[in-house]
């Protein structure tokens, strides 16, 4: 990539961030989805931001909490950033579990602990970002402290297995913060190492496996395709997304030599969103969308999103009339039939079973 281009992918690479208290919704598990394999988990343990975050970030910090999030499930804002299921309920259903309560409700409801525990925050990273939420190692530091007071032992982890997301907020922060063009593929280095040292620490807690979740094309995101009235991808964009999916398959496989083991994988989160995007494939009765990059909820100029409102509390965006049509509820985040269509492809699916071999 020539230098000219890249300052341009800097400048389009700004993002809005993957970024509460009402009464937390309950895991519920996904009747279309089942574990028919051999090894069958007891604890899901989920890291990361909002692709996977069901309710952990506070109402003061996100969108998630207000409406029209949550509108087809449950009915009402619940944390997830969707109109409805998120990653994580996809991934509870497939292994034939409830999905793992947010851990800021641990206490609350201290029955459900035993099944695992949804650590993600929305809109935070490897590292620190502008969101004020725990950034993934302090997220593993949750789960160490459980097992520091017993909550969880070794022995019991060794029926866990622990989905990882990471879906670009350390490199919207790094932009956002006046990172330097040059140095940028040596930042995405640093994610990646930082995402490594991550899944190992995991692991040596006692996890079983831990399946991390590829990076999508991001300048295919609603947030990312509004300037072209959503027809056309920034590829430059997506030449970044390939350094950093190359980077974690080789950090993936020197974690497996490391460990000689099959215990860490990729959950190809890419190529599941490449196949909806082009419409090439459907499985499993998953959708087909007409223009897959339009969103359903769209702030109605720059400066507004999904759920914002102006000081005189009018709505300053758009809302489709069924969401079920739409692949994106918001700039960066699918809706629950987007990502039941995601959770449907090859690429997820035969991942996905990496959990269960």
């Amino acid at each position: 990539m020539d230098t000219q281009s890249f300052l341009f992918s800097v400048f389009c690479f700004l993002f809005y961030f993957l970024s509460g208290e009402p009464q937390v919704v309950e895991g519920t598990r996904l009747s279309w989805t089942s574990s028919p394999f051999g090894f069958k988990p007891k604890m899901l343990f989920a890291f990361g931001d909002s692709y996977a975050d069901t309710g952990n970030t506070k109402i003061a910090v996100t969108r998630s909490w207000h409406f029209p999030y949550g509108i087809t499930f449950p009915g009402k804002p619940s944390g997830r950033f969707s109109d409805g299921f998120v990653s994580t309920d996809f991934v509870a259903g497939y292994l034939g579990m409830k999905t793992p309560i947010p851990y800021r409700w641990r206490k609350q409801l201290s029955g459900r602990v035993k099944y695992g525990l949804n650590f993600a925050y929305g809109g935070t990273g490897v590292f620190d970002t502008l969101v004020a939420e725990p950034n993934m190692t302090t997220q593993i530091d949750f789960l160490q402290q459980l097992i520091n007071d017993s909550v969880y032992t070794k022995r019991v982890l060794r029926t866990s297995v622990a989905l990882v997301s990471l879906a670009g907020n350390d490199y919207s922060y790094y932009l956002e913060t006046n990172g330097s063009a040059t140095a940028f593929p040596g930042f995405i280095q640093s994610v990646v190492n930082q995402l490594m040292v991550n899944m190992k620490r995991i692991h040596d807690l006692g996890v079983r496996k831990i399946g991390v979740m590829s990076l999508i094309p991001l300048g295919c995101t609603p947030q990312n395709t509004a300037g072209s009235s959503f027809q056309r991808c920034n590829e430059t964009e997506n030449d970044l997304v390939m350094l950093h999916n190359n980077l974690l398959l080789q950090a993936v496989n020197t974690l497996n030599q490391q460990t000689n083991s099959t215990l860490f994988f990729i959950i190809d989160l890419h190529n599941a969103f490449s196949t909806v995007f082009n419409g090439t494939e459907t499985h499993l009765g998953s959708p087909t969308f007409e223009n897959p990059f339009q969103p359903c909820c769209f702030g109605v100029t720059e400066g507004f999103f999904c759920g914002s409102v102006d000081e005189n509390g009018e709505k300053k965006y758009t809302l489709c009339s069924n969401p079920k049509t739409k692949l994106f509820w918001d700039g960066n985040h699918p809706t629950s039939e987007g990502w039941r269509a995601i959770y449907s492809t090859p690429a997820f699916q035969n991942t996905l079973k990496q959990f269960i071999d």
